[in-house]
């Protein structure tokens, strides 16, 4: 990590930042603080908007847990950020229908394939939108008609803010060096 971590138990002065620790704990539940709340924790306010917005990512959208986590690890493997990953795969792995070869394939898929089917249609439709999305910004119409075959608007819009709310995790991840995961070539599961 660049920066120091806060204590696994941050004692703030101020009680509104503190409020922010209890927060961060109570949607977190028995695992305690991870890493990447203890480097969020030097900005308490950028921690608690944080803590909301993946809060809702990770449990208030309907998308599926196969197709939410599916589009978290590919952004994870298409940035490296293998923090990431090693938090999310078992995700995945535990998500009705997904099997140990579903996940290598999700992981090991070239970037840009849209040939390829990882899981089932609707799973392949979703990474080739998180790679459009993770590598190119732009969506080319192809790739987003084929998820709209699939997909409603609701959660069309889901799966994008999940793309890019992770992109931004992974970023933060990685230039942190949150975990100390930068090293890593791949996964250490």
């Amino acid at each position: 990590m660049r920066v120091p971590y806060v204590p696994s138990h941050p004692e703030f002065e101020n009680e509104q930042d503190q409020a922010i620790v209890e927060r961060v704990k109570q949607r977190r539940g028995s695992r305690g603080l991870i890493e990447l709340d203890r480097a969020l924790l030097h900005a308490p306010s950028v921690a608690d908007g944080w803590n909301s917005f993946l809060g809702s990512i990770r449990t208030k959208t309907s998308l599926s847990t196969s197709v939410r986590e599916a589009a978290i690890c590919r952004v994870a493997v298409l940035n490296n950020a293998w923090y990431e990953w090693d938090h999310h795969a078992p995700l995945l792995l535990s998500a009705p229908g997904i099997k140990e070869g579903d996940l290598e394939a999700l992981r090991t898929l070239p970037p840009r394939n849209t040939s390829t089917t990882v899981v089932d249609e609707a799973h392949s439709a979703v990474l080739a939108y998180t790679d459009a999305m993770t590598l190119d910004v732009t969506v080319p119409e192809a790739v987003f008609e084929r998820l709209k075959k699939t997909f409603n608007e609701r959660e069309i819009v889901e799966l994008t803010a999940t793309v890019a709310a992770y992109n931004c995790v992974s970023r933060f991840l990685v230039a942190l060096n949150v975990g100390e995961k930068n090293t890593q070539q791949g996964p250490s599961t």
